[in-house]
């Protein structure tokens, strides 16, 4: 039987242009991973959430692995909102939605307010889960650039006076990832900031604000949108995945009581208690801000080895941005194709990724990669960069 002849035109269109999970290569064994931007098995909390899971179980026996949850559910949006406010971020018990980490938000969020006709505003590169969310409910988009210092919010207001003057549709959202933004680690100023919030009021549309990385800094903390935001028109994005554990999919949602509303509505998932509620008892029992602290300490390190590997090891030609934190460090190789590129590169034992799939325009990322250095140790971090210099200088002369 050929189930794929039930398939609608539109996703029978869309596994054709773009086919799932090609942005993430087969690696083969003891193959040095600068391509996985998540936590090192060494930095996920193990022995602390073993111990929280027993803790509630025994002080709330089945209540957790029921429907109706555990009073602990209640506790983990207290714990956000607490950390949220040290953030300058204020956000009632209505304003808030906790969701299975933030690709379900985006996806939440993408369900009410994008249709066939809607215009979307993305920064380019971006997160390539967003895109493919974003592109399962529409096809017209705006891509602005993004350079070491973030969205050229410049370059945005040139493309909406543009489609303004010519009666053109304007974007009802832009998404935006401004602080140690994935793929390149780049950060928006303070004056792009303010710049993106006068033109979201100005030309009237919202701002979806990808913060998954914003407590990873190095230095000073930037200022999320979401805390200069006096019209309701930022959507704030947080998670627990890169400061706790991926896995535990607790992500969630900022915005008006109306809005949290309406997500709320179409989510119907009822809620995961049992994720909740153990994340909920593992905050209380934690010292977060110690966690967070060895965190940037070891992210940092992690940077400073691959950013000084990259010195001592790449051709001149090739360049980067130096991230102020988060995970990742954007590549550009003139004139090399870095997806024709990754099979010599896995031969070689390391991996990365094509900075293609970060880009509406596919052709706009090829002489792009995305390393991360959230994974690997120091040590494979200077083999694997020494490793990826052999095939970039084979492939350059």
């Amino acid at each position: 039987m050929n189930i794929e002849a039930f398939f609608t035109e539109d996703t029978k269109a869309a596994l054709q242009n773009d086919p799932p999970g090609q942005w993430m290569p087969t690696l083969p064994d003891g193959c040095v991973r600068l391509s996985s931007g998540v936590p090192a098995p060494n930095l996920i909390p193990v022995e602390e959430l073993q111990a929280a899971v027993s803790r509630l179980l025994e002080e709330e026996k089945d209540m957790p692995l029921h429907y109706v949850g555990s009073p602990n559910m209640a506790k983990l949006k207290e714990q956000l909102q607490a950390r949220m406010l040290q953030r300058g971020i204020r956000a009632s018990e209505e304003e808030l939605l906790i969701t299975s980490g933030a690709c379900q938000a985006i996806d939440l969020i993408a369900r009410i307010l994008l249709d066939n006709k809607t215009v979307v505003a993305v920064e380019s590169p971006t997160y390539m889960e967003a895109l493919e969310v974003f592109q399962n409910y529409t096809e017209h988009f705006i891509s602005i650039p993004v350079d070491e210092y973030g969205l050229q919010t410049d370059k945005l207001e040139e493309m909406l006076a543009e489609r303004e003057s010519k009666g053109l549709p304007l974007p009802s959202i832009l998404y935006t990832i401004p602080t140690f933004q994935n793929p390149t680690g780049t950060t928006m100023t303070m004056d792009r900031r303010k710049h993106v919030l006068e033109l979201a009021s100005t030309y009237d549309f919202l701002i979806l604000e990808d913060d998954a990385y914003g407590e990873l800094h190095f230095q000073a903390p930037p200022v999320p949108l979401k805390a200069m935001d006096n019209e309701g028109r930022v959507l704030y994005l947080g998670s627990l995945s890169k400061v706790v554990a991926p896995g535990m999919r607790i992500g969630w949602v900022t915005a008006t009581p109306k809005f949290i509303n309406t997500l709320a509505r179409f989510k119907k998932d009822l809620d995961h208690a049992f994720a909740q509620a153990t994340m909920a008892s593992y905050i209380d029992r934690t010292d977060l801000e110690k966690r967070l602290h060895t965190l940037r300490e070891t992210y940092q390190q992690k940077c400073t080895a691959l950013l000084s590997a990259l010195e001592q090891h790449m051709p001149e030609s090739v360049s980067w941005y130096v991230p102020e934190g988060g995970y990742f460090v954007w590549v550009r190789i003139v004139g090399v194709d870095t997806a024709k590129l990754l099979t010599q590169a896995l031969d070689e034992g390391v991996s990365y990724i094509p900075g293609k799939h970060f880009f509406l325009n596919h052709q706009e990322g090829a002489e792009y990669l995305r390393l991360s250095f959230s994974y690997a140790d120091h040590k494979e971090i200077g083999e694997g960069i020494e490793k990826l210099s052999k095939v970039i200088k084979r492939n350059l002369s």
